[in-house]
């Protein structure tokens, strides 16, 4: 191959990688990707009782009856590293959260940072059997956004050890943590307490690099 063919042929690389085509391609890996079809519990890893996370009317509902021993949730089966996770909650009693970059056990524990769904604590993050509450000041910003009785968006950024939550548009938690896992699950909780009932929908995940 001569100098010119070659010089040619890296023209060629130069552009696929960094042109138009690149671009799409970025694109493309970053495509949101539902993690809730409306229909069923598919992808997802219930816990022993079947009958505390059930779809109604296309959203997941998680209920308790108050007798619940230890906290429950339903878990994504695939682990996640890189993304933003949006999510509609509907709260209407007790205490609930969005586990991010979690583990869960055979066991169906599950322990890891957690963006808190109750009357007194939207904003917060916490660590579920970890080390509790890591940022607080985000309950304050919450009181002016959150919308009792209706829906509420949530946009869950992580990336690398870098936390940022967002809720109806306002950013409510934002944390630098080495401590944080490089990776791990999803997954949505009921609490241990009096009966409550939460609701999602519109759960989408877009990875990124």
């Amino acid at each position: 191959m001569t100098t010119r063919m070659i010089a040619a042929a890296g023209l060629t690389i130069l552009a696929t990688l960094t042109g138009p085509g690149a671009r799409s391609l970025a694109q493309d890996a970053a495509k949101p990707v539902s993690l809730f079809n409306g229909k069923d519990l598919a992808g997802w890893v219930t816990p022993a009782d079947k009958d505390l996370f059930t779809v109604e009317d296309g959203q997941i509902v998680g209920r308790t009856k108050g007798d619940l021993k230890i906290n429950q949730f339903l878990a994504t089966e695939k682990p996640y590293r890189n993304f933003i996770l949006k999510a509609k909650v509907k709260f209407k009693n007790g205490n609930s959260g969005i586990q991010i970059r979690s583990k869960r056990t055979a066991e169906g524990i599950v322990s890891g940072p957690q963006a808190d769904i109750a009357a007194d604590y939207w904003g917060l993050l916490y660590e579920e059997r970890g080390r509790g509450k890591l940022q607080e000041d985000g309950i304050e910003k919450a009181k002016g956004v959150v919308k009792a009785d209706d829906w509420n968006e949530f946009v869950i950024t992580f990336k690398g050890k870098h936390i940022t939550v967002d809720l109806n548009g306002t950013r409510v938690i934002d944390r630098d943590d080495e401590k944080f896992d490089d990776e791990g699950i999803i997954a949505l909780q009921v609490h241990v307490g009096p009966a409550m009932e939460v609701r999602f929908k519109d759960i989408e995940i877009t990875e990124l690099p």
